[in-house]
């Protein structure tokens, strides 16, 4: 489970990244990829709970 919200954590950071880069070349971030950021911060937040309630 750690390593999965590892993996999830590092693709959020690549895909901030982009949209930083984007931004820093005069584009308008597309509408959809607030909804993968949002996407990528709920299944961490859902990782962080479902890890810590298995803990105990």
């Amino acid at each position: 489970m750690l390593y999965f919200l590892i993996a999830v954590a590092v693709l959020l950071l690549i895909y901030a990244g982009v949209l930083v880069s984007y931004v820093r070349k005069g584009r308008r971030i597309p509408p959809a990829a607030y909804l993968v950021l949002a996407a990528l911060n709920g299944l961490i937040l859902a990782g962080v709970i479902a890890w810590a309630v298995a803990r105990g």
